[in-house]
């Protein structure tokens, strides 16, 4: 009797441990997938007084935008990645 009740309080702890790290796990997939998606995409970086950047952080394209004092386009400009991508 004795060694039927350990086993079956041992199962019951390792079904419980395993529902618990269920849990944990699914709460810890949610969040790092919510970061993934267009959460934080965008940096705005000013570069100096008469300029700013746009950077898109997943593809690695940037804006750049010339804030004009007195003269200069105001119109955004697309500017090639710094990072190239391989041709694999």
């Amino acid at each position: 009797m004795k060694n039927s009740s350990s086993i079956i309080i041992g199962l019951a702890i390792i079904r419980g441990f395993t529902i618990v790290g269920s849990f944990q796990l699914s709460a810890f997939g949610k969040e790092s997938s919510s970061s993934d998606n267009n959460e934080y995409r965008y940096e705005l970086v000013p570069a100096n007084e008469h300029n700013i950047i746009t950077f898109d952080k997943r593809t690695g394209e940037y804006w750049c935008k010339f804030i004009p004092s007195d003269e200069g386009p105001a119109d955004w400009e697309k500017g090639d990645s710094p990072i190239k991508k391989s041709d694999k």
